[in-house]
């Protein structure tokens, strides 16, 4: 086998979730941030989590007619 060609794998590494939850978890990247984790998800928590999408969507239309208009 080839030596030294495997990332390091870390068992203490950090995950930090959006709404503030830290859990520790085995990863080969230094840290994680995630957006939804077990304590804010509604699957679990029974409470309804709006996502901001809109602002994805209207910034996706707006680079659309932008490369439409370089097109022309």
């Amino acid at each position: 086998m080839k030596k030294d060609i495997h990332p390091k794998y870390d068992i203490k590494t950090k995950a930090t979730c959006a709404c503030g939850a830290v859990f520790e978890v085995g990863s080969t990247m230094p840290e994680i941030a995630m957006e939804i984790c077990s304590k804010c998800h509604p699957f679990y928590t029974g409470n309804e989590k709006i996502m901001d999408t809109a602002g994805r969507v209207e910034r996706f239309n707006k680079r659309k007619v932008l490369s439409s208009k370089a097109k022309k």
